[in-house]
């Protein structure tokens, strides 16, 4: 109700009503409830038996919320269809054309729809539903509290090489079967609830940044620490070179941004020093920058294996560039394995170099749009730090290693979780506006109207005090 609208009832006879809507921004402590139910059940790790489908928990819940997801975003109530929204839609068509031509239309159909709830939908979820500052700080709450919850259980598994997080699991109803225990440093490799201990590393390393940033952002110094070191720890019992790449790339960017914060062009001097430190070794070493770097693994082979991973994988691309070879053994020498540990590799060999450069194109669509987002509120500014550094540990990390299931849903949902930097511009960001005529029904990000009730006399007494003020109104 406006200023003139109040003045009105003034004078006029007209009873004032007793009880009106007006902005009241609530913050929820938690993310709406598909963003809720999509972050627990990546966790949960039952698996069910569809005829030849299995299907996960985290998977039912995407298949739920696919059709409103698709209506919100169509509507536009996610903000205007961006680059990434299209390139991300044309992968995932290029690679059910890519199946069909390999396979055929029946054996795509199965492959085809989980590669669309997987990527499409899991990015849709973050994207609709993280719009303000509030979603994402509620996000990175209940991603830090899943990691918090899963490092005892991690600890125990590490010393004991018990899969307690299965077995607990399985009491239930059948889940994933635990892989096969491999001691590194008189530690058993932490699985957790994931199919790999290297999805286990990736998946609770992912949230580094934003603890320290987002969540960190209104907390004592102290507390940053120790949601940070939460993360870390979690992540380092998987015991694995990539995932381990991963955290330390964010943490050392962390570290770099709040090192030298005050410090203008910082990241255009890292960007120098990153290039001259690589020309430099290039120049120095009798070995490629990429050989030296197997030095650091915790396996020396593995980190040599990858390299030849990429060397095959790429020829075989190149005997097949546009469809791929589907789900048929890729060119390789026949002692190699026909597990390809190269994420951003994958797509290319299995459906064809365009949806390689696809999804390769939508992550840069992404990560560029908000790396030039001009950003003045402090908040924003972290939010934006934070969502960079996480996506910068994602492509670092699928150089080594392959994301798949429940820590690739991780991924497209965090590319997702970004995109409401570039529609919001200042303080709108930590207080978004709310439309008081939409009543109590109506919902922004986390911010809701509720009714407060005002009495008859202060009502005309603000009313007659509004009206009193020619500038207002």
């Amino acid at each position: 109700m406006t200023s003139n609208s109040a003045a009105s009832y003034l004078g006029t006879g007209q009873q004032p009503p007793s009880t009106f809507f007006v902005a009241a921004p609530r913050v929820s402590k938690w993310p709406p409830a598909a963003v809720t139910a999509l972050m627990v059940a990546l966790v949960i790790p039952w698996v069910f038996s569809f005829g030849s489908v299995a299907v996960s928990l985290y998977r039912l819940v995407l298949l739920a919320v696919a059709v409103p997801t698709l209506a919100f975003w169509l509507s536009g109530k996610a903000g205007r269809i961006r680059a990434v929204d299209i390139l991300l839609g044309l992968f995932c068509i290029w690679a059910t054309i890519a199946t069909i031509v390999v396979h055929g239309a029946m054996e795509a159909i199965e492959p085809s729809g989980i590669l669309f709830l997987e990527t499409f939908i899991a990015y849709l979820v973050a994207r609709c539903y993280i719009r303000t500052y509030q979603d994402l700080v509620a996000t990175t709450r209940i991603l830090l509290l899943i990691v918090s919850v899963l490092l005892p259980l991690a600890i125990v598994e590490a010393i004991t090489q018990q899969k307690l997080t299965l077995e607990l699991f399985r009491l239930v109803l059948p889940s994933i079967q635990g892989t096969t225990n491999e001691l590194r440093w008189g530690l058993a490799r932490v699985q957790g609830p994931f199919e790999h201990p290297i999805l286990f590393g990736v998946f609770c390393g992912a949230p580094a940044a934003l603890a320290w940033l987002v969540l960190g952002v209104e907390a004592r110094l102290v507390q940053r620490w120790t949601m940070t070191a939460i993360v870390a720890g979690t992540s380092m019992l998987a015991l694995s070179s990539g995932p381990m790449v991963a955290l330390l790339v964010q943490l050392a960017l962390v570290v770099w941004s709040w090192t030298f914060q005050k410090t203008p062009f910082r990241w255009r001097i890292l960007w120098v020093v990153c290039i001259v430190s690589y020309c430099a070794l290039e120049v120095l070493s009798d070995q490629p920058v990429l050989h030296l770097l197997t030095r650091f693994a915790f396996d020396p082979w593995t980190a040599f294996y990858r390299l030849l991973i990429w060397e095959y994988g790429w020829a075989s691309v190149m005997s097949h560039p546009l469809f791929g070879t589907g789900f048929n053994d890729w060119l390789r020498p026949a002692w190699m394995s026909s597990s390809i540990d190269m994420f951003w590799l994958l797509p290319a060999v299995r459906h064809g170099l365009p949806a390689g450069i696809l999804l390769l194109s939508a992550f840069f669509a992404a990560y560029l749009a908000v790396s030039f987002k001009p950003c003045r509120e402090q908040k924003l500014l972290a939010c934006r730090t934070a969502y960079l550094i996480t996506l910068s540990g994602f492509f670092l990390a699928g150089w080594a290693v392959h994301f798949w299931n429940a820590t690739y849903v991780l991924f497209t949902f965090l590319l997702g979780s970004g995109i409401w930097i570039l529609d919001a511009s200042g303080g709108a960001a930590a207080n978004p506006p709310v439309n008081a005529r939409q009543g109590n029904s109506n919902r922004l990000g986390n911010s809701r109207v509720r009714p407060i009730r005002v009495s008859r006399q202060s009502y005309v007494q603000s009313a007659g005090n509004l009206s009193s003020h020619k500038d207002l109104g």
